[in-house]
Protein backbone atom coordinates (compact mmCIF):
# COMPACT_ATOMS: atom_id res chain seq x y z
CA UNK A 1 0.00 0.00 0.00
CA UNK A 2 1.35 3.43 -0.97
CA UNK A 3 2.05 5.74 1.94
CA UNK A 4 1.07 9.39 1.98
CA UNK A 5 4.06 11.55 1.05
CA UNK A 6 5.38 13.75 3.81
CA UNK A 7 6.38 17.32 3.03
CA UNK A 8 9.64 19.23 3.33
CA UNK A 9 10.72 22.80 2.68
CA UNK A 10 12.44 23.43 -0.66
CA UNK A 11 14.43 26.64 -0.94
CA UNK A 12 16.21 28.06 -3.97
CA UNK A 13 19.29 30.28 -3.80
CA UNK A 14 19.31 31.88 -7.21
CA UNK A 15 22.66 33.67 -7.57
CA UNK A 16 24.91 34.21 -4.53
CA UNK A 17 28.40 35.51 -5.33
CA UNK A 18 28.65 33.56 -8.59
CA UNK A 19 30.13 35.22 -11.69
CA UNK A 20 29.23 32.72 -14.42
CA UNK A 21 27.43 34.27 -17.42
CA UNK A 22 24.10 32.55 -16.76
CA UNK A 23 23.80 33.80 -13.16
CA UNK A 24 20.89 36.26 -12.71
CA UNK A 25 22.04 39.73 -11.63
CA UNK A 26 19.63 42.52 -12.52
CA UNK A 27 16.26 42.92 -10.78
CA UNK A 28 14.47 41.69 -13.91
CA UNK A 29 16.74 38.65 -14.21
CA UNK A 30 16.32 37.85 -10.53
CA UNK A 31 12.54 38.19 -10.81
CA UNK A 32 12.34 35.93 -13.86
CA UNK A 33 14.59 33.27 -12.36
CA UNK A 34 12.70 33.31 -9.07
CA UNK A 35 9.31 33.09 -10.77
CA UNK A 36 10.32 30.04 -12.78
CA UNK A 37 11.93 28.35 -9.76
CA UNK A 38 8.79 28.91 -7.71
CA UNK A 39 6.65 27.48 -10.50
CA UNK A 40 8.86 24.37 -10.34
CA UNK A 41 8.33 23.92 -6.59
CA UNK A 42 10.54 26.27 -4.54
CA UNK A 43 8.83 28.10 -1.69
CA UNK A 44 11.61 30.31 -0.29
CA UNK A 45 13.82 32.39 -2.60
CA UNK A 46 17.26 33.48 -1.43
CA UNK A 47 19.00 36.17 -3.47
CA UNK A 48 22.01 38.50 -3.47
CA UNK A 49 21.22 41.94 -4.94
CA UNK A 50 23.82 43.45 -7.29
CA UNK A 51 24.91 47.03 -7.92
CA UNK A 52 25.04 48.70 -11.34
CA UNK A 53 28.36 46.99 -12.06
CA UNK A 54 26.92 43.59 -11.22
CA UNK A 55 28.72 43.22 -7.90
CA UNK A 56 26.97 41.83 -4.79
CA UNK A 57 25.92 44.67 -2.50
CA UNK A 58 24.14 45.43 0.76
CA UNK A 59 23.33 49.01 -0.22
CA UNK A 60 19.71 50.06 0.34
CA UNK A 61 18.73 51.16 -3.18
CA UNK A 62 19.75 48.08 -5.20
CA UNK A 63 18.55 45.84 -2.38
CA UNK A 64 15.09 47.42 -2.50
CA UNK A 65 14.98 47.22 -6.29
CA UNK A 66 15.82 43.52 -6.28
CA UNK A 67 13.32 42.70 -3.53
CA UNK A 68 10.54 44.69 -5.17
CA UNK A 69 11.04 42.98 -8.53
CA UNK A 70 11.15 39.46 -7.10
CA UNK A 71 8.19 40.10 -4.81
CA UNK A 72 6.10 41.35 -7.74
CA UNK A 73 6.99 38.29 -9.80
CA UNK A 74 6.40 35.80 -6.97
CA UNK A 75 3.79 37.24 -4.60
CA UNK A 76 3.34 35.37 -1.34
CA UNK A 77 6.75 33.67 -1.53
CA UNK A 78 9.16 34.24 1.36
CA UNK A 79 12.25 36.18 0.28
CA UNK A 80 15.63 35.83 1.95
CA UNK A 81 18.73 38.03 1.70
CA UNK A 82 22.28 37.46 2.85
CA UNK A 83 24.32 39.28 5.51
CA UNK A 84 27.48 37.44 4.41
CA UNK A 85 30.82 38.98 5.28
CA UNK A 86 32.08 38.24 1.77
CA UNK A 87 29.73 40.98 0.52
CA UNK A 88 31.24 43.55 2.93
CA UNK A 89 34.07 42.42 5.22
CA UNK A 90 33.81 45.16 7.87
CA UNK A 91 31.25 44.30 10.58
CA UNK A 92 30.44 47.89 11.58
CA UNK A 93 30.02 49.04 7.98
CA UNK A 94 28.00 45.97 7.11
CA UNK A 95 25.72 46.66 10.07
CA UNK A 96 25.20 50.28 8.96
CA UNK A 97 24.35 49.25 5.42
CA UNK A 98 21.84 46.64 6.55
CA UNK A 99 20.40 49.09 9.08
CA UNK A 100 19.68 51.47 6.20
CA UNK A 101 17.54 49.00 4.25
CA UNK A 102 14.25 50.64 3.28
CA UNK A 103 12.55 47.50 1.99
CA UNK A 104 12.95 44.48 4.23
CA UNK A 105 13.08 40.81 3.31
CA UNK A 106 11.10 38.18 5.16
CA UNK A 107 14.33 36.51 6.23
CA UNK A 108 18.10 36.77 6.16
CA UNK A 109 20.72 34.08 6.29
CA UNK A 110 23.17 34.96 9.06
CA UNK A 111 26.40 32.96 9.16
CA UNK A 112 27.09 32.25 12.80
CA UNK A 113 30.87 32.19 12.56
CA UNK A 114 31.18 35.84 11.57
CA UNK A 115 32.25 38.73 13.79
CA UNK A 116 29.33 40.86 14.93
CA UNK A 117 26.67 38.42 13.75
CA UNK A 118 24.80 38.23 17.06
CA UNK A 119 24.35 42.00 17.16
CA UNK A 120 23.36 42.02 13.51
CA UNK A 121 20.73 39.35 14.18
CA UNK A 122 19.25 41.31 17.07
CA UNK A 123 19.06 44.45 14.88
CA UNK A 124 17.10 42.58 12.23
CA UNK A 125 14.89 40.75 14.69
CA UNK A 126 13.89 44.12 16.15
CA UNK A 127 12.75 45.14 12.66
CA UNK A 128 10.68 41.98 12.19
CA UNK A 129 13.07 40.10 9.90
CA UNK A 130 13.39 36.36 10.46
CA UNK A 131 16.77 34.73 10.94
CA UNK A 132 18.03 31.64 9.16
CA UNK A 133 21.11 30.73 11.20
CA UNK A 134 23.81 29.56 8.81
CA UNK A 135 26.28 26.93 9.99
CA UNK A 136 29.17 26.53 7.56
CA UNK A 137 31.46 24.54 9.84
CA UNK A 138 31.47 22.76 13.17
CA UNK A 139 32.75 25.81 15.06
CA UNK A 140 29.70 27.74 13.84
CA UNK A 141 27.39 25.18 15.42
CA UNK A 142 29.13 25.60 18.77
CA UNK A 143 29.02 29.40 18.44
CA UNK A 144 25.30 29.26 17.67
CA UNK A 145 24.61 27.20 20.76
CA UNK A 146 26.56 29.68 22.92
CA UNK A 147 24.91 32.73 21.39
CA UNK A 148 21.44 32.08 22.79
CA UNK A 149 19.92 33.13 19.46
CA UNK A 150 18.14 29.86 18.77
CA UNK A 151 14.80 30.71 20.44
CA UNK A 152 14.54 33.79 18.21
CA UNK A 153 15.41 32.17 14.87
CA UNK A 154 13.15 30.80 12.14
CA UNK A 155 15.35 27.87 11.15
CA UNK A 156 18.91 26.57 10.93
CA UNK A 157 20.80 26.11 7.67
CA UNK A 158 23.41 23.37 7.74
CA UNK A 159 25.67 24.18 4.80
CA UNK A 160 29.11 22.49 4.93
CA UNK A 161 31.53 23.69 2.28
CA UNK A 162 33.55 20.47 1.84
CA UNK A 163 34.12 19.57 -1.80
CA UNK A 164 34.01 15.81 -1.24
CA UNK A 165 30.44 14.53 -0.80
CA UNK A 166 31.37 12.04 1.94
CA UNK A 167 33.26 14.71 3.88
CA UNK A 168 30.37 17.16 3.49
CA UNK A 169 27.81 14.61 4.70
CA UNK A 170 29.96 13.77 7.74
CA UNK A 171 30.40 17.47 8.47
CA UNK A 172 26.65 18.07 8.30
CA UNK A 173 26.06 15.14 10.63
CA UNK A 174 28.56 16.53 13.15
CA UNK A 175 26.91 19.96 13.12
CA UNK A 176 23.47 18.44 13.49
CA UNK A 177 24.67 16.45 16.50
CA UNK A 178 25.92 19.62 18.21
CA UNK A 179 22.64 21.48 17.91
CA UNK A 180 20.56 18.42 18.72
CA UNK A 181 22.53 17.74 21.90
CA UNK A 182 21.96 21.38 22.87
CA UNK A 183 18.21 20.83 22.68
CA UNK A 184 17.72 23.10 19.67
CA UNK A 185 14.62 21.91 17.84
CA UNK A 186 14.39 24.54 15.11
CA UNK A 187 13.47 23.36 11.61
CA UNK A 188 16.57 22.57 9.58
CA UNK A 189 17.47 23.01 5.91
CA UNK A 190 20.51 21.13 4.59
CA UNK A 191 22.69 21.82 1.56
CA UNK A 192 26.34 21.84 0.60
CA UNK A 193 28.57 23.39 -2.03
CA UNK A 194 29.03 22.06 -5.54
CA UNK A 195 28.15 18.47 -6.35
CA UNK A 196 28.41 17.61 -2.64
CA UNK A 197 25.24 19.64 -2.10
CA UNK A 198 23.12 16.81 -3.51
CA UNK A 199 24.50 14.27 -1.03
CA UNK A 200 24.09 16.64 1.92
CA UNK A 201 20.53 17.46 0.93
CA UNK A 202 19.60 13.81 0.42
CA UNK A 203 20.85 12.95 3.90
CA UNK A 204 18.91 15.88 5.32
CA UNK A 205 15.71 14.86 3.57
CA UNK A 206 16.03 11.30 4.83
CA UNK A 207 16.31 12.70 8.36
CA UNK A 208 13.15 14.76 8.02
CA UNK A 209 14.69 18.12 7.17
CA UNK A 210 14.31 20.55 4.28
CA UNK A 211 16.76 21.24 1.47
CA UNK A 212 18.12 24.11 -0.58
CA UNK A 213 19.40 24.16 -4.14
CA UNK A 214 20.10 26.80 -6.77
CA UNK A 215 22.99 28.29 -8.69
CA UNK A 216 24.49 29.83 -5.54
CA UNK A 217 25.09 26.33 -4.20
CA UNK A 218 25.60 24.07 -7.18
CA UNK A 219 26.09 24.38 -10.93
CA UNK A 220 25.46 20.74 -11.82
CA UNK A 221 22.59 18.27 -11.66
CA UNK A 222 22.85 15.10 -9.54
CA UNK A 223 24.28 13.17 -12.52
CA UNK A 224 27.01 15.78 -13.04
CA UNK A 225 25.53 17.46 -16.10
CA UNK A 226 25.65 21.29 -16.07
CA UNK A 227 22.42 22.88 -14.88
CA UNK A 228 20.98 25.32 -17.41
CA UNK A 229 19.36 27.47 -14.75
CA UNK A 230 17.77 27.52 -11.32
CA UNK A 231 14.61 25.89 -12.61
CA UNK A 232 16.55 22.81 -13.73
CA UNK A 233 18.03 22.49 -10.25
CA UNK A 234 14.63 22.84 -8.57
CA UNK A 235 13.13 20.24 -10.93
CA UNK A 236 15.96 17.87 -9.97
CA UNK A 237 15.36 18.58 -6.28
CA UNK A 238 11.65 17.84 -6.64
CA UNK A 239 12.56 14.56 -8.35
CA UNK A 240 14.95 13.66 -5.52
CA UNK A 241 12.20 14.38 -3.02
CA UNK A 242 9.71 12.27 -4.97
CA UNK A 243 12.11 9.33 -4.91
CA UNK A 244 12.04 9.61 -1.12
CA UNK A 245 8.22 9.95 -1.05
CA UNK A 246 8.44 13.63 -0.12
CA UNK A 247 6.57 16.59 -1.60
CA UNK A 248 7.62 20.25 -1.38
CA UNK A 249 5.79 21.91 1.48
CA UNK A 250 3.56 24.82 0.57
CA UNK A 251 4.18 27.21 3.48
CA UNK A 252 3.90 29.75 4.93
CA UNK A 253 7.59 30.13 5.68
Amino acid sequence: MATTPRTALLQVAINGQRTEPHIPRTPDELASSARDAVAAGARVVHLHPRDDEGNPTLAAEPTAAALAAVCAASPGIALSLSTWALIDPTPAHRRRLIGAWTLLPDLVTANQGEDGIVEQCHDLLARGVGIEAGLLELADAHAFVRSGLAPHCTRVLLEPLDADPDDAVAHAAAMEEVITRAGITLPQVHHGDGVASWAVSERGLRRGHGMRTGLEDVLVLPDGRPAADNTALVVAAVQLMAELNIKPATGPF
